[in-house]
């Protein structure tokens, strides 16, 4: 791997909640599933038990979440928020008709829209949010609606940079907040049997782990990025690895998009469609951008990265070293563990036999989420999204409890129950803000390799380099005013 260069009344329970959580602040100053929810009126929780929550982001995931929300009575959706009013308006719409289709007479009118967070975060009887904008926007919504005294559901990566993701965590916990990373595999329960077979030694030593990393040719060889080929130049940048700004001509931004709110704390940028256009082209058109995303981790790693560590034990920390392929000592990234365990990132499963022949030829590999571990009794994947669980020998699925399945049924998760359920009960869910950090941590410090052409050794325990300050100026970036963290 070359580096080339809704108005429900709320009732004493929920107020209990928030005084209960405000208190600790001021101590410490779409494969979604979709549950049974369409019940009688009889069986719907009583306002006082549900959850009042509101949706900032309407794009494709956001549209999927909004789904799972509306549907669920454990919540009660108050409010959509996008910065596009297409999108905002479209959300309200269709919340309202969600939740009319079983109220007596068929109407229903409580969902609010708004085009700046802030108004939503600035209402009292909402309980939670779920952000599900672009990259760029992750952690400063997260932090404001924590520090607003909401419980969150953000999407993955939670930050564009390491420390955004180190003050996201730190406020989390601070503050009490119910905090769940969006990587809902981490709420599959047959990803989690495997995982937890692999921690638990299953596989004896874990030897190397190999997950998707891909370079910008693939995501920017679509159809939409060819008017703009004379500025990508995709022969030239097609093999980098990284997030990378191009000259993009500007264009008119569409009525009823508020352009400087979408770029919001990012670099600015004018206006393109390849940023964002409706319909949406795909759920992160953005994310090729160093503005506003972080590529194959948005793409691919996002979403595997806190399973892998949890299998390796390692959730709550992460690599010591990521060694750059220039030097050598491996064909592609690869970060090594405080227990010698090498996770190496490769742009497509052949790689793992041709180039590491770390399994058998006839081994059965596809997917795009999740990874491959290989270890003294033999090997196997948590992969979904394209690929299903494979292993050797076959005995090893016995042990877990598992038949081998055509493809991991991504929509089997309980990510949601499981962030409601916390809520509730003020436990942490499964992917916490600190889990959701160290997550996202892998993608910056495999970008930042990239950036650097060089191998690093990095303090997990102090979030820096050693003897390395070039690459320590990449752990943050300024933020374009007046948005701070």
């Amino acid at each position: 791997m070359k580096n080339d260069s809704c108005a429900i009344a709320i009732g004493t329970d929920l107020s209990r909640r928030r005084f209960l959580r405000r208190s600790v602040v001021a101590a410490g100053a779409l494969a979604l599933p979709l549950p049974n929810l369409l019940l009688a009126a009889e069986d719907k929780p009583a306002p006082s038990k549900r959850v009042t929550v509101g949706l900032i982001g309407h794009g494709l995931m956001g549209s999927g979440h909004l789904q799972r929300l509306a549907y669920d009575r454990g919540f009660q959706l108050l409010a959509i928020c996008d910065v596009d009013q297409l999108r905002r308006e479209n959300g309200r719409e269709k919340t309202e008709a969600i939740y009319a289709s079983t109220e007596p007479g068929g109407t229903y009118r409580g969902c609010a829209a708004y085009n700046d967070f802030r108004e939503l975060l600035a209402r009292d009887d909402i309980d939670a949010v779920l952000i599900a904008t672009p990259d760029h926007w992750h952690a400063l919504n997260a932090l404001e609606a924590i520090k607003a005294g909401k419980d969150v559901y953000c999407e993955k990566p939670v930050s564009l940079t390491l420390n955004e993701g180190r003050i996201l965590a730190d406020a989390a916990r601070l503050y009490g907040c119910v905090f769940q990373t969006g990587t809902q595999y981490r709420s599959i329960p047959a990803i989690r049997r495997v995982c937890q077979f692999i921690r638990e030694g299953g596989l004896g030593k874990i030897k190397q782990v190999f997950t998707p990393y891909s370079p910008l040719a693939g995501f920017m060889g679509a159809e939409r990025f060819k008017p703009y080929q004379d500025v990508i130049n995709l022969k030239e940048c097609g093999g980098l690895y990284t997030p990378t700004d191009f000259a993009l001509p500007a264009e008119p931004a569409p009525t009823g998009l508020d352009w400087d709110l979408w770029v919001g704390p990012a670099p600015w940028q004018p206006y393109n469609q390849l940023y964002h256009v409706n319909p949406s082209p795909g759920v992160v058109p953005w994310s090729f951008s160093a503005s506003f995303g972080v590529t194959s981790s948005t793409w691919f790693l996002s979403h595997a990265a806190d399973v892998m560590q949890w299998a390796l034990g390692c959730e709550t920390s992460g690599p010591i070293e990521i060694i750059h392929p220039d030097s050598g000592q491996f064909p592609t990234l690869t970060c090594r563990y405080g227990n010698g365990t090498l996770l190496h990132f490769v742009d497509h499963w052949n790689i793992v036999k041709t180039g590491y022949h770390a399994v058998p030829d006839n081994a059965r590999l596809a997917g795009n989420f999740g990874g491959l571990f290989v270890g003294e009794r033999g090997w196997v994947t948590t992969m979904s999204a394209g690929g299903r669980l494979e292993g050797q020998p076959a005995a090893l699925f016995e042990e877990m409890g598992l038949q081998r399945t055509p493809e991991v049924n991504i929509g089997s998760n309980d990510h949601h129950a499981n962030w409601l359920k916390c809520i509730h009960t003020r436990e942490n869910p499964n992917a916490d803000a600190e889990i959701g950090h160290r997550g996202a941590s892998l993608g910056h410090l495999a970008n930042i390799a990239c950036w650097t052409g060089q191998s690093l050794k990095w303090d997990a325990v102090a979030e820096r380099f050693k003897n390395n300050e070039g690459a320590n100026r990449l752990l943050a970036r300024a933020m374009r005013s007046p948005w701070r963290m």
